[in-house]
């Protein structure tokens, strides 16, 4: 007999008026003061100067917090240490930490994220149908990699070669014909983007970090059965050669990059390709390795592209390319993921830091008119810090301490300054129509 689905509230306040904030105008880099705020459903309805007079709104006093757009990370792996642990985890088990990573990301005032590796469409619908609380996801399903690619996980001793092809993390394809089909069957299953190894990595065992990977016909083929499903790719690339293929290839954003170079930088910022680096991890896994059991040839990795450090941030910025946020963190603690902004500050503004994880993350993930800022009409993703994040990144720090509101597509998921406290799980009238509805631009 099946079970009955779980009861869900939908008594949600669907009429909030925001008072007594510092706006954070992440375009201008800059506090707005004296303005108010209404959220209509999800989306917000009004943003002015001076009150907003509506008696049936729940009206929340923000007490002269900096009122920001939601964070967005543009590399996550929800579920991947889980998919890819050793010994093997049970699924489970797997998917029950991956709900608990969805919490406390949340929680830390990141209300979108792109999964970069792992994650399938049934992680989505979970969080659209209230089952797990977490951000908004976007997931790229299996990542694709070649032969002794950065996705092929046997060591060098091991002659199995059915093993990767059913891999429940990893697609081993090779030629055009099997990474035709491999996009082909990840948009079947619901990808919203596209994940490919162009290079070699840090957690994989068989192939160095300077391994150029996939031919460009391979990575032609990638981007041409992406685009024609209206998805793109993104591509996983350390040195600079493997990057300028990719670029050329037509992919839409280089994750790490850590090795990048002046005329593949010039090149990128060219032709508008996203670059995302996630510098946090490499520093976490080498202070951590025994912590998570990390091998002395995935530290030795890190410590090589640790040598880098915010070199490509510099090399980036002087040629204009456009840097998202990530943080990674694969086999690496997650609640260090608010670290990527200290590491970033290191090289960056504060603002710039900040744009990379509202408005140009927002714009890699081409929902640039729906969030990634504070305006009428965009999805009310709000959170309300204590400080100035253009000044002082702590306030982002500590697993959202700092943080006394936050909101999701309208959804008070955090409020301890009203008396009428955060609004309890609310399921969608269908999955279909809360689908289509955020993800209309793309």
């Amino acid at each position: 007999m099946q079970s009955p689905a779980p009861e869900v509230n939908t008594t949600v306040p669907r009429n909030v008026v925001l008072t007594n904030f510092e706006l954070l105008d992440v375009d201008a880099g800059e506090l707005q003061s004296g303005c108010s705020l209404q959220v209509k459903g999800e989306q917000i309805s009004a943003l002015k100067k001076g009150r907003i007079d509506d008696p049936e709104a729940v009206h929340i006093d923000l007490g002269g917090r900096t009122l920001m757009p939601g964070l967005i990370d543009c590399h996550v792996h929800v579920c991947a240490d889980a998919m890819s642990s050793n010994p093997p985890m049970l699924a489970a088990m797997g998917v029950a930490k991956a709900g608990h990573l969805l919490h406390d990301t949340l929680m830390r005032g990141f209300t979108t994220i792109r999964d970069a590796g792992g994650a399938d469409a049934g992680y989505r619908q979970a969080v659209e149908r209230g089952l797990f609380l977490g951000p908004r996801l976007l997931v790229s399903g299996r990542p694709i990699s070649q032969t002794g690619g950065h996705g092929d996980s046997r060591a060098t001793s091991d002659f199995c070669e059915v093993c990767p092809k059913g891999a429940t993390f990893r697609l081993i394809a090779d030629g055009v014909d099997e990474v035709r089909k491999g996009v082909r069957e990840e948009i079947r299953r619901g990808a919203d983007q596209i994940k490919i190894m162009a290079s070699g990595g840090v957690a994989s065992p068989a192939d160095p970090i300077d391994y150029i990977q996939y031919s460009m016909d391979e990575l032609l083929a990638a981007v041409d059965e992406a685009t024609r499903a209206n998805k793109y790719v993104m591509a996983h690339a350390y040195m600079a050669d493997a990057i300028r293929r990719a670029v050329e290839a037509g992919v839409r954003s280089i994750e790490h990059g850590n090795f990048l170079d002046e005329q593949v930088a010039r090149q990128m910022a060219e032709r508008g390709t996203f670059l995302v680096p996630t510098l946090i991890v490499y520093r976490r896994l080498v202070s951590h390795a025994k912590q998570v059991g990390a091998s002395e040839l995935h530290v030795q990795k890190s410590r090589q592209v640790l040598e880098m450090g915010t070199r490509s941030l510099e090399i980036a910025k002087r040629a204009g390319v456009k840097m998202a946020f990530g943080s990674d963190l694969f086999k690496a603690p997650k609640e260090f993921q608010s670290e990527e902004f200290l590491v970033r500050a290191e090289v960056l503004s504060h603002a710039e830091v900040i744009r990379s994880a509202t408005i140009v993350s927002a714009e890699l993930l081409r929902l640039d008119d729906r969030i990634g800022r504070i305006r009428e009409g965009y999805l009310a993703d709000l959170i309300a810090v204590e400080g100035n994040p253009l000044r002082d990144f702590q306030c982002l720090q500590d697993q959202g301490k700092h943080m006394a509101f936050i909101m999701k597509g309208g959804r008070r998921i955090k409020d301890t300054l009203s008396e009428v406290g955060p609004d309890k799980v609310e399921e969608p009238k269908s999955l279909g129509e809360n689908y289509l509805g955020w993800r209309r631009s793309r």
